[in-house]
């Protein structure tokens, strides 16, 4: 009985470790890095590129956020200098999205090229 407990036990720790290291790798999201004043649309700065637009509104003390065209929403992104990198830009983010705050922790950012 005691060797069938240590081995459930074990089991149980393993399996454990398994479901948490696949929980790290997150949740890919694809949309254009942009700002939380413009949101979905840049059309405050007519005449201004999407990237332009990006960065003169974060001077303005606007955050950085993910414009995730399929879904219409609007993530708010933890890593802002990563992301400050690909303003005005359509990126591919992996991170885990905090649905309360509808923040991404994000993991990696790389650029999506255009197809």
């Amino acid at each position: 009985m005691k060797e069938l407990t240590i081995f459930l036990l074990v089991w149980a720790f393993s399996m454990g470790s398994a479901f948490a290291q696949e929980g790290t790798k997150g949740q890919t999201f694809i949309g254009t890095i942009s700002d939380d004043m413009c949101g979905q649309k840049h059309t405050m700065m007519p005449g201004k590129s999407d990237k332009e637009c990006v960065l003169a509104c974060i001077k303005m003390d606007a955050k950085l956020v993910l414009a995730d065209d399929a879904g219409k929403a609007v993530y708010q992104l933890d890593d802002q200098k990563l992301s400050e990198k690909f303003a005005g830009e359509k990126v591919r983010i992996t991170g885990t999205l905090d649905k309360k705050t509808k923040t991404i922790q994000v993991n990696s950012i790389e650029p999506v090229k255009a197809e």
